[in-house]
């Protein structure tokens, strides 16, 4: 039987991956997909969502969530040095307010009930745990978990593609979909949901080439066409914002999917404590207790992956 899962996206370049191999994937069933601000307006998040779901032919219904996070946003409305990326004397940007390749319009719409409602209401009815797949800030979650906790106990587990151990974005120490909002992070750590994150390290150690791009182009399919131009996107902003020639860029949030799907593509993880800083320097980072005696384990940490398994992952759902 598929796994029941409910995707939470920024969509965004990565999160439209994470869409496509979702949808792509016979062994889950995805039972809604909420949208939230972050790497977009939320306006901007649900109408990528939206036609991207339509150029797949799906019927999957679509939730718009969250404008902004819980509290208020205060210092973290200013990210200090980002800069627009000038490349051949234009900006380049890592997430465009719409996804290229797609029609300009489409008749599929969002459902009436918001994201938030959406959660409290499947979570409360649903007859079968579900995975809950963040790829976003946590914003859409919190607010349900903070609304009507009892929902946590119908979720089989929280895979977060979020948090650091070692590599910051966003700041030097923060990833950023826990530095948009990490209080709402903190709910979900809090609620005794079973979680994984699927961490920044994880996913650049997994990072996909431009050759791998010319691999799923060979697809022919319009997933593995669409990921291609995505993956060279995204490479020509970190070569631009590095000053340097790459050939390879981290594609995040597919990989928190293909881990729901096949937990092998993760090769190392610990099992540990982990809390989220809400204020300072530090502000958004997922701090590991490594004292001597630890606190309590609240969550699986992932901090590396397989490349080729994630590859083959891709291909396979992708080539559909």
């Amino acid at each position: 039987m598929p796994k029941k899962i409910i995707l939470d996206v920024d969509t965004g370049s990565d999160d439209a991956v994470a869409i496509m191999t979702a949808l792509g994937c016979e062994e889950l069933d995805v039972v809604g997909i909420c949208c939230v601000w972050g790497n977009l307006d939320v306006e901007d998040t649900t109408e990528n969502t939206l036609r991207l779901v339509s150029a797949l032919g799906k019927d999957t219904p679509v939730y718009k969530g969250a404008p902004t996070a819980i509290a208020k946003y205060l210092e973290r409305a200013v990210k200090e040095g980002l800069k627009p990326v000038i490349k051949d004397g234009k900006e380049v940007r890592i997430h465009y307010k719409r996804l290229e390749g797609l029609e300009a319009e489409t008749d599929k719409r969002a459902e009436e009930m918001d994201a938030v409602s959406f959660y409290i209401d499947c979570l409360k009815k649903t007859k079968e745990k579900i995975t809950v797949i963040t790829v976003a800030p946590m914003t859409n979650l919190g607010l349900a978990l903070s609304a009507v906790p009892s929902i946590a106990e119908n979720i089989e587990e929280l895979i977060i593609m979020g948090g650091t151990d070692r590599l910051g974005n966003v700041s030097e120490c923060a990833e950023a979909n826990i530095w948009h909002d990490p209080e709402a992070a903190q709910i979900a750590l809090n609620s005794g949901v079973p979680v994984t994150f699927v961490s920044l390290d994880a996913t650049h150690s997994a990072s996909l080439t431009l050759e791998d791009a010319k691999k799923l182009r060979e697809l022919g399919t319009f997933s593995g066409k669409f990921t291609a131009r995505i993956i060279e996107q995204r490479t020509e902003f970190d070569s631009a914002f590095c000053g340097k020639e790459l050939d390879r860029t981290p594609v995040h949030d597919s990989l928190a999917v293909c881990a729901a799907i096949d937990r092998s593509v993760i090769t190392e993880s610990e099992r540990c404590h982990v809390r989220v800083a809400l204020s300072g320097i530090a502000d958004g980072r997922t701090i590991i207790d490594r004292r001597d005696v630890p606190s309590e384990s609240n969550c699986v940490f992932a901090t590396k992956a397989s490349h080729d398994k994630y590859m083959d992952m891709l291909l396979k759902y992708l080539g559909k």
